[in-house]
């Protein structure tokens, strides 16, 4: 099963619906599972929020809950969207209004935006994937991309 936050591998965390009582079959979902604690306490607070402004069930009414801060890495690739935004507001024209957008081009700046977000969280999270070691005295060097690629020299079975 995959994280309900970040889509990882769940590692046997839950959570419980207390909006039901412990023998209801709705009190255990099961795609309410996490890898980690804070993913787990982000869900939870999200959970809070929404037992808040949700209306009770059987209600038809709705209400919007509130957005979660973005994290510092997120921040950095929405700013680096901003160049790829430019460049395809820039081929339709910057007069035209966006109310003005025909739905090809909307999507073409979606997209645009977009594939330039998910490749900067990619270079961040694989950037981050492995954390470089220090040597006393020396600056840190770059990360590398495997830090067990010459492994496969060492291993005496399979020589």
């Amino acid at each position: 099963m995959k994280c309900w936050v970040c889509h990882r591998q769940a590692r046997g965390y839950r959570h419980s619906d207390l909006r039901f009582r412990t023998g209801d079959p709705r009190h255990h979902p099961l795609d309410w599972v996490f890898c980690s604690r804070r993913c787990q306490d982000a869900f939870h607070a999200l959970y809070g929020v929404w037992n808040k402004t949700e209306p009770p069930l059987g209600d038809t009414l709705t209400r919007e809950a509130l957005m979660i801060d973005a994290t510092e890495l997120e921040r950095a690739a929405m700013h680096r969207c901003l160049r790829h935004f430019g460049e395809a507001a820039g081929e339709i024209g910057f007069d035209k209004p966006l109310g003005h957008y025909t739905e090809a081009e909307a999507l073409q700046v979606i997209d645009a935006i977009v594939t330039s977000y998910v490749d900067s969280m990619a270079i961040a999270h694989q950037n981050l994937r492995y954390p470089p070691v220090r040597e006393a005295g020396k600056p840190l060097p770059a990360p590398c991309s495997n830090p067990f690629a010459d492994m496969a020299d060492d291993i005496p079975w399979e020589a």
